[in-house]
């Protein structure tokens, strides 16, 4: 089960993911060891793309919420997450493995 899969803060009003599709730096952001992590969709695959399985249940839990992916060569891996009154918050997400990744984007939009 998603550690995302439930409402998040109201004050929340958008999600970006940056990312290089092919850099290694970003590997953690693209993918997901099922062992590492409780967050994954498909329990049933090894390997798990971390986007794609987040979306659904970002999504899914936050309908009205707007996710923003970009993938783009040798942009570095982050999240951004934009508060109400304008207030942004991200964090650097290259290099790290996939639970960091997870640990991260959880504690990033659990703030307010």
């Amino acid at each position: 089960m998603s550690s995302f899969a439930k409402a998040l803060s109201p004050a929340l009003r958008e999600i970006r993911i940056l990312c290089c599709q092919s850099a290694q730096a970003s590997a953690g952001t693209r993918y997901v060891d099922k062992g590492s992590l409780s967050m994954i969709a498909d329990s049933n695959h090894h390997h798990s793309q971390f986007i794609v399985s987040e979306y659904s249940f970002i999504k899914k839990h936050n309908p009205d919420l707007p996710v923003l992916i970009r993938e783009a060569t040798g942009t570095p891996a982050r999240v951004f997450a934009r508060f109400e009154r304008g207030v942004e918050k991200h964090v650097e997400l290259d290099n790290l493995s996939s639970s960091e990744v997870a640990s991260k984007v959880a504690q990033l939009l659990s703030l307010s």
